[in-house]
């Protein structure tokens, strides 16, 4: 059974920036692409930034330059740094993993806040 728990959502002023962590389970993010998601109030589920196992990374146009994904697999983890926050990243920011048997797994989500 895969787990992801998030941490590291708040309310930060803009300009600000937080950085995100999923701890995963039961599941070696070295060899699975992994990756984050948001959910902004009455939008769509969208793709924030991910990573593959080579280590090939995408960002959404809307954060790039200030957003960067990246992993520690001695820890089993994944990051998101944030800097440079806009209102508009207001959102519930999700952890995914999709493993090399192509299962998909989701976190719980972890509020991200910004104040103009």
């Amino acid at each position: 059974q895969v787990q992801l728990v998030e941490s590291g959502g708040g309310l930060v002023q803009a300009g600000g920036s937080l950085r995100l962590s999923c701890v995963a389970s039961g599941s070696r993010v070295s060899s699975s692409a992994v990756g984050w998601y948001r959910q902004g109030p009455g939008k769509q589920r969208e793709l924030v930034a991910s990573i593959t196992s080579g280590g090939s990374t995408v960002y959404a146009d809307s954060i790039k330059g200030r957003f960067t994904i990246s992993r520690d697999n001695a820890k089993n983890t994944i990051y998101l740094q944030m800097n440079s926050l806009k209102p508009e990243d207001t959102a519930v920011y999700y952890c995914n993993v999709l493993t090399v048997l192509r299962n998909m797994y989701w976190g719980q989500g972890t509020q991200v806040t910004v104040s103009s």
